[in-house]
């Protein structure tokens, strides 16, 4: 089985490794009768349990080899070729422990349950993260029931949202509901808002940010931005809204068409809006506003308060996949990010529209 998970690729901040050292994780030789193939879809037909997309990561990762070389997602595969992943950590058992940790779970029946994730807390084990995730949380949660196996790709996690992003998802308990689940949000039929607090006060109440998001070849622990029709990465659209305004910072509500890794957090640094607090996009620098003691000091006691990126998945709608009904959810913020936005909006009081520029 190979193993390709996304946290093997975004949740591994713990990680500094400069890609000289990695680790061989499993191996296959290509039939004598093969077919030229990509790659890609080759690795995705030998194990269902991966996506596509998952191993187009590990290859614009570089962990995707042939023949002792690391090779593209397009590279087609001959008969004979050694197809390896490489990975930069030893070989670790992956398999789901459960662990008594308290969920906040907002909803539950038979077939899923909606949990409202606090910042800090991983959502699947992976490279630098294997126990205190939230699917083993669930395992734990589900111990006493006998047909759940926390460690079935058929059930679990639907989508994700990175570590230190609070809010909203939805694990499935079923093969079934992760089938239903897993198609209404490739069709992008679900509904999903993100609060966010982004540096600069922008130009218009709304917008829309289109552009493709992969790898960036300089740091592969964050994502890059590239032209739409640069065939670099995936596509990806994220409109958001104005809320309110505080001058130097705005709060966006911003609604994902497509669920790329660090969509909101790479498309805001992207437009010169860096989410507040965002140390790998660059938003724990200050970015906008005053010299003066006084507000550098203000900034940084809401880096203290709000000690990650200032987002939160503050809704999530999808229909049952079984009774068939329209399910809505809405969470409220967690203490750090209301404490952040409750101090901008005491800053703004007393001054002037004019005080800020638009930028």
């Amino acid at each position: 089985m190979i193993d390709v998970t996304d946290d093997i690729l975004e949740d591994n901040e713990n990680f500094d490794n400069d890609n000289d050292g990695l680790y061989e994780h499993w191996k296959i030789e290509v039939d004598p009768g093969q077919k030229p193939v990509r790659i890609d879809k080759y690795l995705a037909e030998k194990n269902p349990y991966q996506s596509r997309n998952r191993i187009q990561n590990a290859a614009d990762a570089g962990f995707i080899h042939v023949n002792g070389t690391p090779v593209k997602s397009n590279y087609k595969v001959r008969p004979g070729d050694i197809v390896t992943l490489m990975l930069d950590r030893p070989k670790h058992d992956t398999s789901i422990v459960a662990e008594d940790i308290p969920l906040n779970i907002v909803y539950e029946d038979d077939q899923l349950m909606v949990i409202n994730k606090e910042a800090g807390m991983v959502v699947h084990p992976g490279a630098g993260n294997f126990t205190g995730t939230l699917i083993n949380a669930v395992a734990w949660h589900m111990k006493d029931v006998k047909d759940f196996d926390p460690n079935d790709p058929e059930v679990g996690l639907v989508h994700r949202i990175d570590k230190e992003t609070s809010g909203l998802l939805v694990v499935a308990k079923t093969p079934e509901a992760k089938t239903a689940l897993g198609k209404q949000f490739f069709n992008k039929t679900t509904h999903r808002s993100y609060n966010a607090l982004v540096w600069g006060n922008l130009v218009e109440d709304e917008g829309r940010v289109e552009g493709n998001i992969g790898r960036d070849p300089k740091d592969r622990l964050r994502m890059k931005v590239f032209a739409p029709d640069s065939e670099i990465g995936k596509p990806a659209v994220t409109h958001y809204r104005v809320l309110e305004r505080y001058g130097y910072t705005t709060l966006l509500e911003c609604v994902l068409e497509t669920g790329r890794t660090h969509q909101i957090r790479a498309h805001m640094k992207h437009i010169g809006h860096p989410l507040f607090g965002d140390e790998r996009y660059g938003g724990t620098e200050i970015l906008r506003g005053q010299r003066s003691s006084t507000y550098k000091a203000f900034i940084q006691n809401g880096f203290k308060i709000c000690p990650r990126q200032a987002l939160h998945a503050k809704t999530l709608g999808f229909v049952h996949p079984t009774t068939g009904r329209q399910m809505d959810f809405d969470s409220e913020w967690p203490d750090d990010f209301a404490r952040l936005i409750d101090k901008w909006r005491h800053f703004i009081k007393g001054t002037t529209a004019d005080t800020f520029e638009q930028n």
